[in-house]
């Protein structure tokens, strides 16, 4: 069994961020490409984003800190501290609206 501390890997990846020219910083916290699994922890200073892309399958945004935007199409959804945002199946983005670090859960089938 292994042990993490969400609030401290998030507290870490945010630091590496700020000094981070892209001003992003991300981490794998479980899985890898030999498992359906994967989640990462993701750090974005307040105006950065991860531009748009595809849903690599089902996902999840965890707001661990801060807050953050989700923009698919023509809908966004804000997310803060706790909240659990579903990725929807199609193209999107993310954003920060203040420095933030969430926890990014997919499931690759």
């Amino acid at each position: 069994m292994l042990k993490l501390s969400l609030t401290a890997l998030a507290r870490q990846q945010i630091k590496l961020a700020t000094t981070a020219p892209s001003g992003r910083s991300s981490s794998t916290v479980y899985g890898g490409h030999e498992h359906h699994l994967r989640q990462t922890l993701i750090a974005l200073i307040a105006g950065q984003s991860l531009n748009e892309h595809e849903n690599p399958g089902e996902a999840t945004v965890h707001v661990l800190h801060g807050r953050v935007r989700l923009v698919a199409a023509d809908a966004s959804w804000e997310g803060s501290t706790g909240d659990l945002l579903i990725v929807p199946d199609s193209r999107h983005s993310l954003e920060a609206m203040e420095d933030a670090a969430v926890l990014l859960t997919v499931v690759k089938a």
